[in-house]
């Protein structure tokens, strides 16, 4: 593993499973850890993973390929947001987090950074 394959490898996990207490902490002060805690359920987005032939493919760019990484799901989430209830709220904007940090390992396959 050279240099910028353990940077992607600690943006993509710290963003998986460190950033979302950050995220809780700044949204939802009084509930910070269990927002944190329902942010990092929401990579179980994942599972669509499985549809996929291989099921893991390091150089595929899981945006818009799953179906649960597409378009129409980023809306769905986003909707989410409007639903008057912090643990939903925290849902929804964990999963378009999930989303952002493949997005930026997308990026980092596409540019070769």
């Amino acid at each position: 593993m050279d240099l910028p394959d353990i940077i992607q490898f600690f943006l993509h996990y710290g963003g998986h499973f460190l950033a979302p207490f950050a995220i809780g902490r700044i949204f939802w002060r009084e509930h910070w850890w269990k927002a944190g805690l329902i942010m990092v359920a929401a990579n179980a987005i994942d599972i669509d993973h499985l549809l996929a032939d291989p099921i893991f493919d390091p150089g595929r760019c899981s945006i818009g390929f799953h179906p649960l990484h597409t378009g129409w799901a980023a809306l769905a989430y986003a909707a989410m947001l409007a639903i008057p209830s912090w643990k939903w709220r925290a849902l929804g904007l964990g999963c378009l987090w999930h989303l952002a940090v493949d997005s930026g390992d997308c990026l980092i396959q596409i540019t070769g950074l």
